[in-house]
């Protein structure tokens, strides 16, 4: 059995659920919208988010979820939905999953509206149901990411991202959705204060560890769906390469900035500054930070009594860092 069905499996009524209560959630009277929204509803990823969701309410609340459980996924995956449509129009990008994306369909305009309508189905979703505070903690999601996103291109700029920066703005851009998903998740079936901040601190060290996995397939060999070098030649400062610029020598640091500078289009050159990498140890000391947000996130399930949720949830922990792609 594939991994991610295994992840699933005892939440696979809830998700089942949750996909008609979505598409439900997305409706509306304009039919170029519905036409948009049903292209999008077709092309799901992997749906982790509303899994963490459901998981984490069934582990925290004897196995029950209820009402507020399926809005709390739904709209942590409109609002989801709503930043990936705004991010392609932003980044430019024709794909999305291996499908075309909205702005490549339909243009930059529609593609801005399409986004700010998910976001508004999912804070009105919330507003009639008095779901404040799930709300809340999506609301603080999404202006993270975008400090985090602002964060990342001020930074980009210079070029003079430390490692503190660095986990700063992973923890606001990747990490603090997927935080906002378990903290969701046990704030739906009114889990301690407690419980959902611990919740929340578990979500922020998975979003961690897959982020620097991200990274490093910049550096693999595999067939990933992301060319070799890619962030190299976007000038992203990711963690192998803040390392060997920490302990370069100063004729090899000049070396490196001015490749990512200025030769970042210049295959010979960025693999050079692979391979400079490597040599460096860039990749290892990447690997032991990420086993160690692992680490960390699997010792917060321990206080929990064995059940299929928790096994589930320390299955997505070692999936996130042992993934192909």
């Amino acid at each position: 059995m594939k991994i991610v069905s295994q992840i699933k499996l005892p939440i696979e009524y809830e998700m089942e659920l949750f996909e008609k209560k979505f598409s439900i959630s997305m409706s509306s009277k304009v039919s170029l919208l519905n036409r948009i929204t049903h292209y999008v509803v077709n092309r799901k990823g992997k749906q982790m988010r509303p899994m963490f969701v459901f998981l984490i309410a069934k582990m925290t609340n004897n196995g029950e979820v209820n009402e507020r459980t399926y809005r709390g996924a739904s709209v942590i995956e409109l609002i989801h939905t709503a930043t990936l449509v705004h991010d392609d129009v932003v980044d430019d990008s024709n794909r999305r999953r291996g499908f075309f994306s909205i702005n490549a369909l339909w243009k930059n305009k529609i593609a801005v509206l399409v986004g700010d309508y998910l976001l508004s189905k999912g804070l009105l979703l919330s507003i009639d149901n008095d779901d404040f505070d799930l709300l809340k903690i999506i609301s603080i999601a999404v202006r993270e990411m975008s400090e985090g996103e602002l964060l990342q291109i001020e930074k980009a700029r210079k070029l003079d991202i430390t490692e503190e920066v660095y986990f700063e703005i992973i923890r606001k851009k990747t990490a603090t959705l997927i935080a906002a998903c378990c903290a969701m998740g046990a704030q739906s079936v009114n889990a301690p204060k407690n419980e959902v901040e611990t919740m929340r601190k578990f979500g922020e060290l998975i979003g961690m560890a897959f982020q620097i996995k991200d990274d490093l397939f910049d550096y693999g060999d595999e067939a990933i769906g992301k060319p070799t070098g890619i962030d190299i030649k976007e000038q992203k400062m990711t963690l192998p390469l803040i390392y060997a610029l920490t302990h370069a020598s100063e004729k090899d640091r000049r070396w490196l900035i001015n490749s990512v500078k200025n030769h970042n289009r210049d295959n010979k050159r960025v693999k050079e500054v692979i391979g400079f990498v490597k040599n460096t140890g860039g990749l290892e000391y990447a690997v032991s930070k990420m086993k160690a947000y692992q680490k960390e996130a699997l010792q917060l399930l321990q206080s929990y009594p064995n059940s299929p949720f928790k096994d589930s949830l320390e299955l997505m922990v070692n999936y996130v860092i042992d993934r192909k792609k």
